[in-house]
């Protein structure tokens, strides 16, 4: 796939990472298409470095994958005796306390918290291959839109461990927990009829037109006035945490605040 991004300089290039800002757009591309985008630390440390570099400016941020695949996870050295050079292998990590063990997994999902922040809108663009990790990167993005190709698979549990990279608490929410079930324990693949229907993916288009409507997906995001979004993202991301009565309590605290604002803008 041509990048969206191409002609900017980027803000970060390395560990097959890629960010451009335009402005109020930014773009995190993986930027490693010969291994499909697999996915290492060095990965995930680049991830949270974009979101810790993003300008204040940026608005709505697109992540999308170069090559044939969006990523199709892991990368498979992590699994082997040698491993990555300079990161631990699996067999040396199960060797580290409780304590280590659980830093050491925390700061591999840095790269995947940022993409929810509330002053900006996440958009994942999918083609190909989104396994394992690749599909937790993906669920991670406030909002998907797929390629006709997309292929979703959570492998984790058929290699003996879990999804561990924030994945299980937006699948569950976007497709119920029987299903969330289904697919991680069965590790098939969710292709993009389904992944519309079920909610996993917000549109499905053509390969050829999926930079395109991710594009328009943000052009539109960028159309509302950025204070009214931030609350309404804020509103439905609490939803879920709150009881109807709570919510209404909170539509009103919120729209105080964007009334007064206005307000004080008109005078």
């Amino acid at each position: 796939m041509a990048s969206p991004d191409q002609d900017l300089a980027p803000v970060l290039d390395k560990d097959g990472v890629r960010l451009t800002v335009d402005d109020a757009l930014a773009t995190v591309t993986l930027s490693n298409p010969a291994k499909r985008n697999a996915q290492s630390p060095a990965m995930w440390r680049a991830l949270a470095e974009a979101g810790r570099l993003l300008p204040g400016s940026v608005r709505v941020v697109v992540l999308r994958g170069e090559g044939q695949s969006f990523s199709a996870g892991l990368d498979r050295q992590m699994f082997t005796p040698e491993g990555i050079p300079g990161e631990p292998t699996f067999f040396e990590l199960a060797r580290r306390d409780d304590a280590e063990l659980d830093a050491t997994i925390a700061e591999y999902q840095e790269g995947f918290t940022w993409w929810r922040r509330n002053d900006i809108v996440s958009v994942a663009a999918v083609q190909g291959h989104a396994i394992g990790a690749g599909f937790q990167l993906a669920l991670a993005c406030d909002l998907r839109v797929v390629a006709d190709d997309v292929q979703f698979a959570m492998r984790e549990t058929s290699l003996g461990i879990v999804p561990d990279l924030t994945g299980t608490h937006p699948l569950v929410g976007l497709v119920g927990y029987a299903r969330a079930l289904e697919i991680c324990a069965t590790g098939r693949y969710v292709h993009a009829e389904e992944a519309v229907t079920t909610g996993l993916a917000n549109l499905a288009v053509p390969v050829a037109e999926l930079d395109g409507a991710a594009r328009d997906l943000a052009a539109a995001l960028l159309a509302a006035p950025r204070d009214a979004v931030v609350e309404t993202k804020a509103l439905l991301r609490g939803a879920t945490g709150r009881d109807y009565d709570a919510q209404r309590t909170a539509e009103r605290a919120a729209q105080a605040r964007r009334l007064r604002d206005l307000a004080d803008v008109g005078e």
